[in-house]
């Protein structure tokens, strides 16, 4: 089991464990997928990571440190309306899935599918979460489509850019997390 694998087994762990009616408001931090352009996870443990995240009745405030790039946006998009942020250097891309097959044909057409069935589940989740049309969303993951977080706000993934803003106590990234109880 890969790092991100481990991470997701550890996590959907972790909330099955706990009682997931707490009123508590939970954090989900999203995580990114690429380390050096070598992928680390697949759409299945996002998709896991994402079931559960459908069971937590509390908010579930999502924010992207550094890059939400694939299941990581999709993540970062399926926080509560309202608490999907990201901070202002942080990079958001969106994507097809991406498949390396080998071996006998008909084992190569079965895998083909199955990329096929996976791509259409990850454009339905995001033109959930988006607000757009799927196939919009098809159109645009048909290549990596790369957002600042201002562009990820107006394309719908998250709603606001956290701003540090110096010497005012109600606003910047420490206050929002203390007023959503996170520290």
């Amino acid at each position: 089991m890969n790092y991100i694998g481990g991470f997701c087994f550890l996590f959907v762990k972790e909330k099955i464990s706990n009682d997931l009616d707490n009123e508590q408001t939970r954090f989900q931090e999203s995580f990114s997928a690429f380390r050096g352009g070598e992928k680390l996870s697949y759409e299945t443990e996002a998709f896991a990571i994402y079931d559960v995240m459908g069971y937590v009745k509390p908010p579930i405030f999502t924010l992207c440190v550094g890059n939400a790039w694939g299941e990581a946006a999709l993540l970062l998009a399926a926080g509560a309306k309202g608490n999907r942020s990201a901070l202002p250097s942080s990079t958001i891309m969106i994507k097809q899935p991406i498949g390396r097959f080998q071996g006998q044909a008909t084992d190569v057409e079965l895998a083909r599918k199955e990329m096929n069935n996976v791509k259409a589940e990850l454009v339905n989740l995001f033109a959930k979460h988006i607000g757009k049309t799927s196939e919009q969303i098809e159109a645009d993951i048909s290549r990596p489509k790369y957002f600042s977080p201002a562009e990820a706000v107006e394309y719908g993934i998250i709603d606001k850019v956290l701003y540090n803003e110096r010497g005012s106590e109600d606003r910047g990234v420490v206050s929002d997390l203390k007023k959503a109880q996170l520290i």
